[in-house]
């Protein structure tokens, strides 16, 4: 018998395993392929992060679900750029079409956060990242993804309100207000004055609280809050900086009359009557002014204290100018 047949039959047998070995390693590869698809789909959705292609020049948009999931559409439905276009805020569109425009003349791309309300009316915002592609020098995709940062922009929002601004009355804090009078004794160094700080005290305050109760003090201090407000619309800040004690910057636009024609309308105002939870707590203001001249922050607040104080001294409910004319025993007088 010929060896040539035995021969031929072991390359066959040979061939055949090799190619069932080739075979079970693209079924392993595609099952560890489709493996590595639903993780990624499943992190995917976890992360509110989508992938999108738009194809140039024809401006043909293909989504990911959860693209489709952010934008409150169908999943697999038609696309019309314009109309999506026509989901993002005014400002946010123009700004997009812009690094959009200039990522494709460049072949470049781009990051940016983009506020939209969905075709549902949801508002929310999404984390834009694109990536131009060419061929032969010749844009012919922009692509990337879309990732859903509502809660996240809501937490960072919220962290800045409390960073600056006081959690019980909405006005600005202490934070805010040292860096407001940081900025107002730093400009114009020629003009003098520059504005004029106005330290608020309640007088009564500390009784509210000890025979009321803190619910109604808090009440006390948020109408205050308010009735301020509605006096200072054009101030630079009004703050609270203190458990009963609240700050008001004037900027140069106010000349002296018309200071101290805001303190006395603070007084009045403040001690307008209340009532809260049956109860018709007493409160009075005391005003000391500062004028924001050539002088450093500290200076500035310990010239309004030193009035403060003589307000006090001068029987409560009244205000009073810090005046450095006066020897310190005439300032607590």
């Amino acid at each position: 018998m010929s060896d040539v047949p035995l021969l031929e039959s072991a390359v066959i047998a040979r061939l055949k395993a090799e190619l069932q070995a080739k075979e079970s390693k693209i079924r392993d590869q595609a099952t560890a392929l489709e493996h590595s698809r639903k993780i990624f789909a499943r992190a995917s959705v976890a992360a509110r992060i989508g992938v999108w292609e738009c194809s140039l020049p024809d401006e043909t948009l293909h989504w990911t679900d959860v693209v489709y999931d952010i934008f409150d559409l169908p999943r697999g439905s038609n696309l019309n750029r314009n109309q999506i276009v026509e989901c993002y805020a005014e400002n946010t569109a123009k700004e997009l079409q812009r690094r959009r425009k200039r990522a494709i003349e460049d072949r470049s791309g781009f990051e940016m956060d983009a506020e939209i309300i969905t075709v549902q009316g949801n508002r929310r915002w999404i984390r834009i990242t694109a990536t131009v592609e060419s061929e032969n020098d010749l844009p012919v995709r922009i692509f990337g993804m879309k990732q859903d940062i509502t809660e996240q922009k809501i937490l960072l929002d919220r962290t800045r309100y409390l960073a600056d601004f006081d959690l019980l009355t909405g006005l600005a804090n202490r934070s805010q207000f040292q860096m407001r009078l940081a900025d107002l004794c730093k400009i114009d160094a020629g003009q003098s004055p520059r504005g004029a700080l106005l330290l608020i005290d309640l007088d009564g305050f500390k009784i509210i609280n000890d025979s009321l109760g803190h619910p109604v003090g808090d009440e006390c201090l948020k109408e205050v809050a308010n009735r301020l407000l509605a006096l200072c619309h054009e101030t630079e800040v009004v703050a609270r900086i203190g458990g009963d004690e609240f700050a008001i910057l004037l900027g140069s636009q106010f000349g002296q009359d018309a200071i101290t024609d805001l303190a006395r309308q603070i007084v009045g105002s403040v001690s307008k009557p209340l009532e809260f939870f049956g109860q018709s707590p007493k409160l009075g203001a005391s005003v000391g002014i500062a004028l924001i001249d050539d002088c450093v922050p500290s200076d500035v607040v310990k010239n309004a204290d030193t009035a403060l104080y003589a307000a006090k001294a001068a029987g409560r409910n009244t205000f009073q100018v810090f005046d450095p004319a006066r020897t310190p025993n005439e300032k607590a007088a």
